[in-house]
């Protein structure tokens, strides 16, 4: 008898909330949106109050800047007062990023190159040092996505993720250090991922390569100390970026992808790529001067959930 209660309770319990679901998803979607729409507010605010000159007389290279998480750094950036090298493989986007910093009254300089060539690399440094005289902030950024796990994942597209997200990081840092160590004190910050800190589903190279970002951040930082120069990596959570733009642009699955995204974050909301921009201009800037060796999670508390 006390078992057929007890299934009783149980039947009951989920009638009560096949009922209700419809009612909770209702509320819950638009818990979200207010959330979204409040977020994007708060952004948009500290934006529009930008300009308090964190990084005045300070020369600093974004790679990736063409759109997204670079782009919205670089601006924020210039904003603050820095000279930006705006460096991307995507030339017309990349200069799309410099006519925006020079409409708000910044300087910039645009390098189309590709963080997988070496010589790229030290073309892009050059020209920040000839140009602008030195080089004191470097942002590490670029990078691409590959879905798969280890065992679908073909041996090109491994490679390919690997070079871009992680061998750039080295590549860039072995020749902007040298010109840092000229210039002064430096800041070096690296855009790694959650995926470095947490495993998620069927993206093995990418998260390899971010958790692999995470360590060589705190080797160089090590090493470099001597050098004045501090070296730390940004932890992105779910951030409305290009990445997501090809799902995004169909109406029928815009609301849910946004769902979705929201759903990976204890605000209800997702993250802009201005929330990463503020955090990289608190790493690049004198208020970080006691920071190195971080990895700062960004990522409105979706690493802190228990699954």
């Amino acid at each position: 008898m006390k078992k057929t209660i007890v299934e009783v309770r149980h039947y009951l319990a989920r009638l009560v909330l096949k009922l209700c679901r419809p009612t909770f998803q209702s509320l819950n979607e638009e818990f979200r949106r207010q959330r979204r729409r409040e977020h994007e507010q708060v952004v948009a605010g500290l934006v529009a109050k930008t300009g308090s000159s964190r990084l005045l007389g300070k020369v600093a290279i974004v790679t990736g800047a063409a759109t997204g998480i670079g782009r919205a750094t670089a601006v924020l950036f210039a904003r603050e007062g820095a000279k930006v090298v705006v460096a991307d493989i995507n030339e017309g986007a990349g200069q799309e990023t410099v006519q925006e910093i020079v409409r708000s009254g910044g300087e910039a300089a645009f390098v189309c190159m590709d963080v997988c060539h070496d010589s790229d690399v030290e073309r892009m440094v050059r020209t920040a040092v000839e140009r602008y005289g030195k080089l004191n902030v470097l942002t590490n950024n670029a990078g691409i996505l590959k879905y798969g796990t280890v065992e679908n994942t073909p041996p090109e597209d491994w490679h390919r993720v690997i070079d871009t997200n992680l061998s750039s990081v080295y590549r860039c840092c072995r020749h902007a250090i040298p010109a840092m160590t000229k210039s002064g004190p430096g800041a070096i910050t690296n855009i790694a991922s959650v995926q470095g800190v947490a495993g998620f589903q069927n993206a093995a190279a990418y998260a390899a390569s971010k958790g692999g970002i995470i360590a060589l951040t705190r080797q160089i930082a090590r090493d470099f100390a001597v050098n004045s120069i501090r070296v730390n990596c940004i932890c992105p959570g779910v951030v409305l970026t290009p990445i997501f733009g090809s799902v995004l642009d169909s109406p029928l699955n815009r609301e849910a992808m946004l769902n979705e995204m929201a759903d990976h974050s204890q605000l209800g909301t997702y993250g802009l790529p201005e929330d990463i921009a503020y955090a990289a201009l608190y790493l690049a800037s004198d208020e970080s001067a006691f920071v190195t060796g971080a990895a700062l999670v960004v990522d409105g508390g979706l690493t802190s959930q228990a699954h």
